[in-house]
This record gives structure tokens, sequence and C-alpha cells, in this order.
């Protein structure tokens, strides 16, 4: 049975508040198997006797909207596809001999548009960097998120009307540990 993990949009942010045992109430409803929730910013790990994304995505986002009462956008990543994700930028930062203080990943459901891109790449500097992966965007700061000049609503006019949900690498690579993952 493939396991997933459902990174959540706006939980526990916003007045949006869930305790993670609801969290997993509301996914073992659907019903999933071996459901757990990883800190309380909308991570959830769950099997499924489905391999369609497209159509897991559906179903977690129509039975939250009905539940919560307001929408939630959902983004699925397998164990290995976080892992991959995970061990890629981690040779990055190695070769580089200078990693970030700082790295946060953008998940998004589909490969950004063109014009993401290029307003991106307009905002590189020495404090801020962007990298596109695919379905993810890797940003690098040079200290601490609250110290970047794009931090809340900068970052926010330039992916604006592109759904994506933000989490720490850190938090990346614990989700991948908590899965009990083994390349």
């Amino acid at each position: 049975m493939p396991q997933y993990i459902a990174l959540l949009r706006g939980i526990n942010v916003g007045g949006h508040r869930v305790k993670m045992d609801r969290l997993r109430t509301l996914f073992e409803e659907l019903p999933f198997e071996d459901v757990s929730t990883f800190i309380a910013s909308g991570n959830v790990i769950f099997s499924a006797d489905s391999d369609d994304v497209d159509s897991l995505i559906d179903a977690i986002e129509g039975h939250l909207e009905r539940e919560l009462g307001y929408e939630v956008a959902t983004f699925l990543r397998t164990p290995t596809q976080l892992a991959e994700l995970s061990a890629v930028m981690e040779e990055t930062e190695d070769a580089s001999g200078a990693s970030s203080p700082s790295h946060y990943v953008m998940f998004l459901k589909t490969p950004p548009p063109e014009s993401l891109c290029l307003a991106l790449a307009d905002l590189n500097s020495e404090t801020d960097a962007f990298e596109i992966s695919n379905r993810e965007i890797h940003w690098r700061i040079q200290g601490k998120l609250s110290e970047s000049p794009l931090f809340g609503s900068g970052i926010d006019r330039v992916t604006r009307g592109v759904p994506m949900t933000v989490r720490n690498m850190n938090t990346v690579r614990r989700l991948v540990v908590k899965t009990g993952f083994q390349p």
C-alpha cells in the first residue's frame, strides 16, 4: 500500500486552528491507514489503497473543506520523493562549501509558471536565493527567515495566485525519518 505525506496549507495559521488528533481522525475517515501527524503545521503521513495522486488530493481537499469549513490546499509527496529532494539538496549544500543558515521549500502541485520563475530570478540577492526543482522552489536565506526583506508580504506578492505551502528543509528531513523510509 503506497505511503504519502500530505503537506497542508494554512493549518494552525491565520485563525485556522486544528488539533493534530482531529486532523488524524479526519484522514482516518477517508479512510486512510497508518495515519500520523508531524508537528502542528499540517503534515500528515498516511497509507492509501490508491496510487492516483490527483484523486487522493481531491478527496482530502473536499473532506477537509466540508469538515473544517474552509479550503485546505493539499500537496502530496511520497517518502521517496522527499528523500530524493533532501539528498540532492544536501549534496548541493556540501558541494558549494557554504550552506545557508535557512533553507525553505515551497511545494507546488505543478511546476511553477514561467512568470513566477522569472520573478523569483529577479529577487535573487545576497540575502535570498531561489532554485526551481520540478514542483519545488528552494529558498535559501542568509540568516533567519524574519531577516529576509521578502519575509511575509514580499514573497506573497510574487507568488500570489500560485497554490503552494512552505516547509523548512529540517522539517522535510525529519518527515522522511518519521516515515521510516530506507533508501
